[in-house]
């Protein structure tokens, strides 16, 4: 099976030039996608094409991570509805960085036959004169075609345009397959189906300057079944920087997939091979209440994004949910694991000593509404506290409950959280 049939059977393919199907069967290639440097790290809507590229890899071929030092400074316009704000260099340069840390978890770059490049079109994009610019690359392109792309079409039409700077992104772009295809006998480009007018401009630079063939291939862009861009949450971004998203709310987010979206989601994001995927499936039209599938889908993602460790601790965290005594647990890790939920704070000086009677406690955080209410809940069994029940109605609130003397955890029945802040 060739990496085309992976592609293939992964739903990977929403369109390609003629010939790369057998291209990719016969021959190995060096194919590239690029990367956008507008913020210090990928998100997760980066993950589709990052993992195209370790296929490539895996089946043989030499990827290639271009790093938009050089566009980053203009902006693409593709599938955007307004200007781009421009970056200094200084912010280029940092969140550059920070990408190539994090495609290091993905690609290879060790690998002795076809290990993995990252490359930064800066060096060819500020270098080379306007001039120069103009003459061997502007000429080759029409207005009249520029004009026909879809996403310079829908700027247009809108009251603010675009200007020069964002229309003659695609030139830039065709310009990087050009300068990848001279220096590294690059002979591909892949990306998202937004970018397929810009990957064909390339093509035809390549054929028009060179007289050689080039290929592109475009992957579908992924939007969940609630019909949402893919990644986006209440909070905003899911990021690949754990300082940005933490490994837990990462692994949230996958084990959240919509039951719709969780199949296409194991062919997208996962290594698993296509039986492994048939029997998650089969598991979740028979038991879906088990979830099975978006565990499997939140663990691989998570130890391939952070690794082992990470995806211990955040499944540990997770089990918090769920009801698991909290145990040998940060501070750090309550704010983040409970950050979602209702909160209220309690001073330090009511909980020294003997503290404060719990059903008063409860009152004051409006976990229950009256005393009596919060005496009842006790003497049910519905009250815990750090996920450890609670039925003794004279029990008192101390900081010796407290998770390094900054939070507790409260709960009322079977999901009802509330995080106590210690002031």
């Amino acid at each position: 099976m060739s990496v085309y049939d992976e592609f293939a059977w992964r739903e990977l393919i929403h369109t390609a030039s003629d010939g790369v199907e057998e291209v990719l069967a016969k021959q190995q290639l060096t194919a590239y996608i690029g990367f956008d440097p507008t913020a210090a790290s990928l998100h997760v809507g980066s993950l589709l094409p990052i993992m195209a590229l370790a296929r490539l890899q895996r089946f043989g071929h030499h990827p290639i991570g271009l790093l938009g030092g050089g566009t980053g400074l203009i902006g693409d316009p593709s599938g955007k509805t307004t200007e781009r704000k421009l970056l200094s260099k200084d912010d280029i340069a940092a969140n550059l960085a920070g990408i190539r840390a994090q495609l290091s978890r993905f690609l290879d770059f060790e690998k002795k036959d076809n290990a993995a490049q990252m490359i930064d079109n800066a060096d060819w994009l500020t270098t080379i004169s306007i001039t120069d610019f103009l003459r061997d690359v502007g000429k080759h392109f029409t207005v009249n075609q520029m004009l026909a792309k879809e996403s310079v079409k829908r700027r247009i039409e809108q009251e603010d345009g675009i200007s020069f700077t964002e229309f003659g992104y695609s030139l830039l772009q065709a310009f990087d397959f050009l300068e990848l295809h001279d220096r590294y006998h690059c002979e591909m480009q892949l990306g998202g189906s937004d970018q397929w007018g810009n990957i064909t401009a390339g093509m035809d630079l390549i054929r028009r300057t060179r007289g050689a063939r080039a290929y592109g291939l475009v992957m579908p862009l992924v939007v969940n079944a609630a019909g949402t861009k893919f990644g986006k949450t209440e909070s905003g971004a899911v990021w690949l920087d754990p300082n940005l998203t933490s490994p837990f709310k990462y692994y949230q987010f996958w084990f959240n997939t919509d039951d719709r979206d969780v199949v296409k989601y194991l062919k997208y994001f996962t290594w698993l091979a296509r039986d492994e995927i048939a029997a998650l499936q089969t598991s979740f039209e028979t038991a879906p209440e088990a979830r099975e599938a978006q565990r499997t889908l939140a663990r691989e993602v998570t130890r391939q994004t952070h690794g082992e460790d990470a995806l211990r601790n955040a499944e540990r965290a997770s089990a918090f949910l769920f009801g698991s005594a909290i145990t040998a647990t940060s501070a750090g890790e309550i704010a983040d694991i409970f950050s979602d939920a209702p909160s209220s704070q309690l001073s330090r000086e009511a909980l020294q000593g003997d503290g404060m009677p719990l059903t008063e406690a409860l009152m004051q955080c409006g976990v229950a509404k009256s005393k009596g209410e919060a005496k009842r809940a006790l003497e049910s069994g519905g009250i815990s506290i750090n996920n450890v029940r609670v039925s003794d109605v004279q029990r008192r609130l101390t900081l010796d409950d407290s998770i390094e003397g900054r939070y507790i955890v409260l709960r009322k029945g079977q999901k009802g959280y509330h995080l106590v802040q210690v002031g």
